[in-house]
């Protein structure tokens, strides 16, 4: 009886220790452009230095009073971070299929070394402000891709 309560209290240490870590997560943004012509820009960024939201939060006291005039948006950017250059999704002809495959190949490798990095892809979630017509020629595809890992 004695062993079975001992491996019991066991059991119980290890299932607490294994919830108690806690997750990082990252986030890595895609930007393809949707510019005719291929005179768009398109990347992967990835942020280099991570910043503490608390610091740029403030809390309203009564629904309107508000200290956000307090918090400067250029303190809340980011000088460091890494650009991948990818292709656009036009050329001269119209869509490119080939920078399509090249893109997905840059982005794979991304995600890759993420992996091996000990992240895992949580979930991805993307949007687009496409070309709206004659003389607009204007327009990107915006996917963020949200990484975890245990610390």
């Amino acid at each position: 009886m004695k062993k079975l309560v001992l491996l019991f209290i066991i059991a119980i240490g290890l299932f607490i220790d294994a919830n108690a870590q806690s997750v990082e997560y990252k986030v890595i943004t895609t930007v393809e452009s949707i510019v005719p012509m291929g005179i768009g820009r398109s990347r992967i960024v990835e942020e280099k230095s991570p910043i503490d939201a608390n610091e740029f939060t403030t809390e309203r006291t009564d629904g309107k009073k508000s200290k956000q005039k307090d918090v400067k948006r250029s303190d809340a950017k980011v000088s460091l971070f890494a650009e991948t250059k990818l292709l656009n999704f036009y050329s001269i002809a119209g869509i490119n299929f080939q920078n399509i495959a090249s893109n997905d190949a840059l982005i794979s490798s991304k995600i890759n070394h993420l992996v091996e990095q000990g992240y895992e892809l949580a979930f991805v979630t993307s949007g687009v402000e496409s070309d709206s017509g004659k003389g607009d020629g204007k327009g990107i595809f915006i996917t963020r891709y949200v990484f975890k890992r245990l610390k």
